[in-house]
């Protein structure tokens, strides 16, 4: 598991800052982690959030099809006003670009500055429970279509069709199964971050 106070004091500079590209049109989003609080710049707009006032961060894991290797940090302060970091950045049409180191160190830094401001932030992993159990339904629905597909083919001797079930079912299970293993709903602590959730 990853401590939050781990990061040396030569690298602590980088790693109070942060950037990435949401879309091929317009900034970047940065973030820098100040004395004053967490210090944001996105969509033309900029503000501080003082450590004490951020109320929440969630953690998760959210691939999509250009980057299969996403994560993703919501933090939400007093007043219900949430900002997304995303450890990947678009850079061409045809390429979204993985920032696991910056995006590790910076989500690290992060927790170190709130336990360090005494912080009674909401530490969160994972989907929303509800999310998570359809997601997890979804998961069975398909688990037992597949299966009496699967008793079908091999009755009626199409051993082609069951291999293809078969292949389609291990892909299934890597890639959806990978995701609903990663955001299993959890809380976590300042000093022991979720190594699922972090690149």
């Amino acid at each position: 598991m990853s401590n939050a106070s781990e990061v040396p004091g030569g690298q602590a500079d980088a790693a109070a800052r942060y950037a990435y590209k949401a879309s091929l049109i317009g900034s970047a989003h940065q973030f820098e982690l100040t004395g004053e609080g967490l210090s944001w710049r996105l969509a033309g707009k900029s503000g501080v959030w003082p450590y004490a006032d951020i109320a929440a961060i969630r953690l998760s894991y959210r691939p999509v099809s250009m980057q299969s290797r996403r994560f993703r940090a919501d933090i939400e302060n007093g007043d219900g006003a949430r900002i997304a970091v995303l450890s990947t950045s678009w850079q061409t049409a045809a390429l979204m670009a993985p920032q696991d180191h910056d995006y590790r160190a910076f989500i690290t830094q992060l927790h170190a500055r709130l336990a360090e401001a005494g912080s009674k932030a909401e530490l969160i992993g994972g989907l929303r429970p509800r999310v998570y159990a359809a997601a997890l339904m979804f998961l069975i629905l398909v688990a037992v279509a597949i299966s009496g597909l699967l008793i079908r083919a091999v009755a009626t001797s199409e051993f082609a069709g069951a291999l293809f079930l078969v292949g389609f079912a291990a892909l299934f299970a890597w890639q959806i199964g990978g995701f609903v293993r990663r955001n299993r709903p959890r809380s976590y602590t300042f000093a022991d971050l979720p190594e699922a959730l972090l690149p």
